[in-house]
């Protein structure tokens, strides 16, 4: 494989990357501001970039994502958001990398960035923290005119390209939550070493009428007791599902989401999300702005006038994805609140058409309830330096031995009512209730 490097302290940097054939053809590529540039070449060659200017790609990332494969947390408005709100509290460089044929099509878009962690710098995908899957955009005649095969040959030369930068520097690679396929293509980055991931995730297919689809995931009885607690519900007032669509209206339910999810954390043990820096900013930001709105479905379930559940989806290329739920402790909580509101967003979700319903990366028992595809994330740990070699292992060790108690019932039952015990405990005492977040 022959590469020709341009490169240039005072313009962005960039690679042509020649996938056999005759000799390059080179001319000279203009750089745009923020981005690193390579000479074009013939027509097997892959025009390499990376950028960290993420508003100079707004126009061509918008485009790609509405064309190409991928999920909901891939698109520009979910990545630029997260970099604008969290990413640049914590001094994350994104490093988006692009890759073109000669003809100039776009193949893949890589949202990868670098992140200073305690002991050294990662590489990892932008806003991997709140993407329940990370992975490529990839042009959808990616697998036909690259696949897998080849892009693990060109992956050493999008690391090389990334060390041209000072601002790219890192110790190791870290790459979670990948699914094997990218749509309908296989996921280029298993073409590398990959480990599963610590948890699991689950989807249902729908069908066109929801009648049938909920008597065919659901049991009589469980129907029947369904039917009883709703009715225990509007005992309390009038059970609504309301689909909230103005920003004052969304801000509200949001704050309320807020709320209850960090009551429930408490509950459990666990550290507050909403607690962190720039993580209310960021779903505020994106639930509430309209050029955000087609992805975005806030709803609630109200009993009366008391918000007895809220949830945050996305919609996508033919999937409804569920993000965030949450629902009212106390009298309520007796009567299902919670399963009540999931039974109306599956029937939204079938009456809209969506072909799948997400329920996103987790093992909680209830998405099993209703799944009939079970998704297998994996992870890619590599290290770059002799400092990332040591973290590296000690990373792989770990997350070998929580995904081994994770996907052990009794070994997590047992976790899980300990950490959850540790909290009550703290919250009598006076103390922080939150503890170290099994998730990270």
């Amino acid at each position: 494989m022959l590469f020709h490097h341009a490169l240039d302290s005072a313009t962005p940097l960039g690679v042509t990357v020649r996938r056999g054939g005759v000799g390059p053809l080179l001319r000279r590529v203009q750089p745009t501001r923020g981005e690193s540039v390579s000479p074009a070449a013939a027509s097997s060659d892959i025009d390499l970039r990376v950028t960290s200017d993420l508003a100079g790609l707004e126009e061509t990332w918008r485009a790609f994502e509405n064309e190409a494969d991928g999920t909901v947390f891939q698109t520009f408005d979910w990545l630029s958001r997260w970099q604008r709100h969290i990413g640049s509290l914590g001094g994350t460089v994104p490093a988006v990398v692009t890759g073109r044929d000669a003809d100039g099509d776009l193949l893949f878009l890589l949202p990868l960035a670098v992140e200073r962690r305690r002991f050294a710098r990662r590489l990892t995908w932008l806003g991997t923290d709140l993407c329940d899957y990370n992975g490529p955009l990839l042009g959808r005649r990616f697998a036909e005119r690259f696949g897998a095969a080849g892009f693990a040959e060109l992956w050493p030369e999008i690391l090389r390209l990334l060390r041209t930068d000072p601002r790219l520097h890192f110790d190791y690679v870290d790459l979670p939550k990948m699914l094997d396929t990218v749509g309908a293509q296989p996921n280029p980055f298993f073409g590398l070493a990959v480990q599963p991931n610590v948890s699991g995730a689950y989807v249902a297919t729908l069908g066109t009428e929801w009648d049938a689809f909920y008597a065919a995931q659901r049991s009589g009885p469980t129907r029947k007791k369904e039917r009883r607690q709703l009715k225990q519900l509007a005992e309390h007032g009038e059970v609504r599902f309301v689909e909230v669509g103005e920003p004052e209206a969304i801000a509200r339910s949001m704050a309320t989401l807020f709320e209850q999810k960090s009551h429930a954390f408490a509950g459990m043990g666990v550290a507050d999300n909403f607690a962190r820096p720039g993580y209310r900013a960021f779903y505020l930001d994106v639930t509430t702005d309209p050029r955000a709105s087609d992805i975005v479905h806030v709803s609630r379930l109200d009993v009366g006038g008391t918000v007895a559940a809220v949830s945050l989806g996305l919609r996508f290329g033919g999937t409804y994805y569920l993000v965030l739920s949450s629902y009212q402790d106390g009298d309520l909580a007796r009567f299902g609140p919670g399963r009540a509101h999931l039974n109306e967003l599956l029937r939204y979700a079938v009456a809209s058409h969506f072909r799948r319903f997400d329920f996103t990366i987790g093992d909680e028992p209830y998405k099993r309830d209703w799944s009939d595809v079970v998704l297998r994330p994996h992870d890619h740990l590599q290290s770059a330096t002799i400092r990332g070699s040591a973290i590296v292992s000690t990373m792989i060790a770990f997350r070998v031995a929580k995904r081994f108690i994770k996907q052990t019932p009794v070994l997590w039952r047992a976790f899980s009512k300990a950490r959850a015990f540790k909290a009550a405990l703290s919250g009598r005492a006076g103390q922080p209730k939150a503890a170290a977040d099994a998730a990270e």
